[in-house]
């Protein structure tokens, strides 16, 4: 079993910078796709952006291009989000999840296997 944490989230202002991180144990996941999700009240979860096993390949949402940056740890048993420019629509709980598949990235959250508890991000106008 992998268990997922997610750190970092908190109250920004429009414009403002986070940074969040989800921490793997239980098991390795260098071998793992990851990805972040996000859920804003009302609305679905969807998808913000994604990386593959090793680094060499991301996605990112259109929503989110140019101002998010998805990234491994060097051990890559972690992955973090980088949200620069961060706007009110940003305001979410973001998930962090994994799924044993080394080839691509995987958007669809209905593919994840481990998904963490979820951390709260907050940016006001």
């Amino acid at each position: 079993q992998v268990q997922l944490v997610e750190s970092g989230g908190g109250l920004v202002q429009a414009g403002g910078s986070l940074r969040l991180s989800c921490a793997a144990s239980g098991r390795t996941v260098s071998s793992y796709a990851m990805g972040w999700f996000r859920q804003a009240p009302g609305k679905e979860r969807e998808v913000v952006a994604a990386i593959n096993w090793s680094g060499s390949s991301t996605y990112y949402a259109d929503s989110v291009k140019g101002r998010f940056t998805i990234s491994r740890g060097s051990a890559k048993n972690s992955v973090s989000l980088q949200m620069n420019s961060l706007k009110p629509e940003d305001t979410a709980v973001y998930y962090c999840a994994a799924v044993y598949y080394t080839i691509a990235v995987v958007t669809t959250a209905g593919r994840y296997d481990y998904w963490g508890q979820g951390t709260q991000v907050t940016v006001s106008s």
